[in-house]
């Protein structure tokens, strides 16, 4: 019976972390789509080689999809309950 309610407590767990993650990914990914307009607006300033804002935009772009990967993969480790 104690073992029941443990795995109850696991579960229940799990889930929570579940729904924090997703919400994240979820901002991230809206995030990654501003960061993209920026990135966007800032190609049309004129010499990209001398654009700081969109050198910055592009280097924060490749931090926020490092960050969704990295969110994604703990994702399918919860869902496949290894965490």
């Amino acid at each position: 019976m104690r073992g029941l309610i443990f795995l109850d407590m696991d579960n229940k767990l799990r889930q929570e972390k579940l729904k924090m993650w997703r919400g994240n990914l979820a901002q991230l990914e809206k995030d990654l789509v501003v960061i993209l307009e920026k990135k966007g607006a800032a190609a049309q300033e004129g010499d990209l080689s001398e654009n700081a804002a969109y050198t910055m935009a592009i280097e924060d772009a490749d931090t926020t999809r490092v960050r969704i990967e990295e969110i994604k993969k703990i994702i399918r480790d919860l869902e496949k309950g290894e965490k």
